[in-house]
């Protein structure tokens, strides 16, 4: 079942997104070639609890990991798409680095990934980030009141195959609210015109994920890393957006 929040769920939502943004434009700050993995994942961390709210990712037990996550972010490089594990990892000059994150506070849920371009990236890297992120902000200029979810979809997989690019189908978005993970999946391919009609106070976790070469992935034995079959580059960009009268409302900007 789809829940549709009211106007004051949706004002609770934006607080949880005004922190994930937080984080973010600290990252912006820091993030360069030499620092450590799990020292973002520090900053995170402090950001979030000084803001009295709690690290979604930290101790959850998804479908994909038999594990409960380490860590209080997710941090993937270059071949690697999703829930990549912060540690001692330097980043390097010409990483695409890829930071997920998400916050709880007053019971409901904040979830946006960056992707960060360290240094001097090539030229693949280059446009694959730019048809993530360009895919990323045409979808959510879909999530009108009336257009159909698969819509959304179908301008993901549009953007990418028009760039030469194949999208991930194995993991996708999610409707998000009091869980992390609520119905609908949003798929980041298909035809438009299908699935649920979007209604007012619908609140969609949009996240393309677009890989260089294959879309085929695979998980690495820590039961969490997901990367491309052929590591080659992957790409990795979301928000949280509202679905209201007068449009699409990103809550995990600022």
């Amino acid at each position: 079942m789809i829940i549709c929040k009211s106007a004051d769920e949706i004002r609770l939502m934006r607080e949880a997104g005004r922190i994930v943004a937080k984080v973010f434009s600290k990252i912006e700050e820091i993030i360069k070639p030499g620092i450590a993995t799990d020292y973002i994942d520090k900053i995170a961390e402090e950001i979030i609890t000084g803001e009295k709210a709690v690290p979604a990712f930290k101790g959850y037990v998804g479908k994909v990991g038999k594990k409960p996550f380490p860590s209080n972010v997710c941090i993937s490089i270059d071949e690697q798409v999703v829930h990549g594990i912060p540690g001692k990892r330097v980043i390097r000059d010409g990483e695409l680095v890829s930071i997920d994150i998400g916050v709880k506070i007053n019971g409901f849920y904040g979830d946006a990934a960056r992707t960060y371009k360290v240094g001097n990236v090539s030229k693949i890297a280059e446009r694959l980030w730019n048809a993530t992120k360009d895919a990323l902000d045409e979808s959510i200029e879909l999530c009108v009141v009336g257009n159909r979810l698969s819509d959304v979809s179908n301008k993901i997989e549009t953007k990418a195959k028009v760039d030469g690019f194949s999208v991930v189908k194995d993991f996708v978005g999610h409707g998000i609210g009091r869980e992390m993970h609520e119905e609908p999946q949003i798929l980041n391919y298909g035809p438009p015109g299908q699935g649920p009609v979007l209604k007012r106070g619908m609140v969609l976790a949009i996240e393309p994920m677009f890989n260089q070469g294959s879309s085929d992935v695979e998980i690495l034995n820590d039961l969490w890393t997901v990367v491309t079959s052929d590591r080659k580059l992957s790409c990795h960009f979301e928000d949280t957006v509202a679905v209201l009268e007068n449009g699409p409302l990103i809550l995990t900007r600022i």
